[in-house]
């Protein structure tokens, strides 16, 4: 894609500071990072979103994601680690080219997960039902 920034960095157009890389994907630091050792993980074929993404292809993104998350861990000496995967405009997705975000974290970062909520009597069956119904489409 010509106006992918993503696309772009896969290709070298644009300078990235890469953590890994081989013929299908390539993990960066994040250029705005949430914590120190905050990376990025994109296949080099331009993929929008997660349904776009052929099962072979998601297949072998998790185990890239895996393999650079415990390195990332290895390297930072953190705690723990969130994996961020935001799919869609309204679930906080700004580049429209698939990637998992690996955010290390340490004890007392100040970082806070998303807030929760109860459930009104019902809806986790009415949902669980949906779900359901959907994945025998």
């Amino acid at each position: 894609m010509d106006n992918c920034i993503f696309c772009k960095l896969a290709i070298n157009k644009i300078p990235s500071a890469k953590v890994y890389e081989d013929e299908e994907f390539i993990a960066f630091l994040d250029i705005k990072p949430v914590s120190l050792g905050h990376t990025l993980v994109i296949p080099k074929q331009h993929y929008e979103n997660l349904e776009s993404v052929p099962p072979e292809v998601a297949g072998k993104f998790f185990q890239i994601v895996q393999k650079v998350a415990k390195a990332v861990f290895q390297a930072t000496g953190v705690n723990g680690f969130n994996l961020g995967f935001n799919n869609g405009a309204v679930a906080g997705q700004a580049v429209f080219h698939i990637h998992m975000h690996i955010m290390p974290r340490r004890t007392g970062d100040g970082l806070k997960p998303w807030p929760q909520r109860e459930l009104v009597a019902g809806e986790t069956e009415s949902i669980a039902l949906k779900i359901k119904q959907a994945l025998t489409l």
